[in-house]
């Protein structure tokens, strides 16, 4: 029988199999040490089988623990769920909505949907964020944002929700100025050829990209903390990179930057992920958060119709 399992004993079993000591576990759960130990030791009672070896200095998950630490986790998911669906059920309009944005989407479809959010509802105040790659995700995770907007499926993890928004082109350019320029005018561009020039990249704040490189193929890298950051020092002639093409097409209109038709990045230098919006699974989606992803797909949307399935917007 299981009728004594609790979720509190489900939980601090998680804490330690991720913390790797019941000290740790203690110490991130704000618990006395002997409590985790107790309700861990009261949990294998129950399940009548050890989850940790205890003969060496850290406990060390047995056979039956690792076999139960995923059920253990997805049980809790599933608490979490219907605690969160229950107090949205009785609750009202937020007082602030915190956003994050990944660089690559275009703030001024961001600035449009929360025009529309702050017509509807006046009294709720916006934070609104630009973040880089991992950045939008662990907001989430760390409770600093409410909603956060997402590009392409190489971050995600399984506590979220990701709810697709719209298609968005990256683009290879360079500085009209560059001798890249030049070979791009005479026809494709090599990888190797690219390989020679330094490439502006931008780098992750945070470790969920740690040991991953998206579409670098040079050696000689700048790395810069922001897309404006990037798209300046491209334009000043220092290297060549990928940017959002909502970003560079006054640019390429006017001649300031030349595409780089380099198979290695796509057609014609060119490829295309989707943005997604994102919210934490645990937490009730509120009525002007579910505004702001309602006034968000219509506008994308409208966008899509306007100018094609795979291009990008302003």
């Amino acid at each position: 029988m299981l009728d004594a399992l609790t979720l509190d004993q489900l939980r601090m079993f998680v804490a330690v199999a991720d913390a790797g000591s019941f000290r740790l576990a203690a110490a991130r759960l704000g618990r006395a040490q002997s409590a985790v130990s107790h309700a861990v030791a009261n949990l294998e009672t129950e399940l009548g089988t050890p989850l940790f070896d205890r003969s060496s200095r850290r406990p060390a998950l047995t056979v039956e623990g690792r076999a139960l630490l995923e059920d253990s986790r997805s049980l809790l998911l599933r608490a979490d769920l219907l605690r969160a669906k229950a107090r949205g059920m009785g609750s009202g309009v937020e007082i602030e909505l915190a956003v994050i944005a990944d660089t690559l989407f275009p703030v001024s479809s961001i600035g449009e949907a929360l025009g529309r959010l702050h017509a509807a509802f006046p009294s709720v105040g916006v934070q609104l964020q630009i973040g880089t790659l991992g950045e939008p995700v662990d907001a989430l995770l760390m409770g600093t944002a409410d909603l956060a907007i997402t590009v392409g499926e190489d971050l995600r993890d399984p506590r979220l929700e990701f709810d697709s928004l719209a298609p968005l082109a990256l683009v290879a350019v360079v500085s009209s100025m560059h001798p890249l320029a030049q070979m791009a005018k005479a026809g494709r561009v090599s990888a190797g050829e690219l390989a020679e020039h330094v490439q502006i990249v931008l780098v992750d704040p945070t470790v969920r990209s740690q040991g991953r490189d998206y579409g670098v193929l040079s050696q000689r890298k700048w790395r810069v903390g922001s897309q404006e950051a990037k798209h300046e020092m491209i334009r000043a002639g220092i290297g060549w990179g990928r940017l959002p093409d909502w970003l560079v097409r006054d640019d390429l209109e006017e001649g300031r930057l030349q595409r780089l038709p380099a198979a290695a990045l796509g057609e014609g230098g060119r490829t295309v992920s989707w943005s997604y919006l994102a919210r934490r699974l645990d937490k009730p989606l509120l009525p002007a958060a579910a505004f702001l992803r309602s006034s968000l797909h219509e506008i994308m949307t409208e966008k899509r119709g306007l100018e094609g399935k795979t291009r990008e917007f302003d």
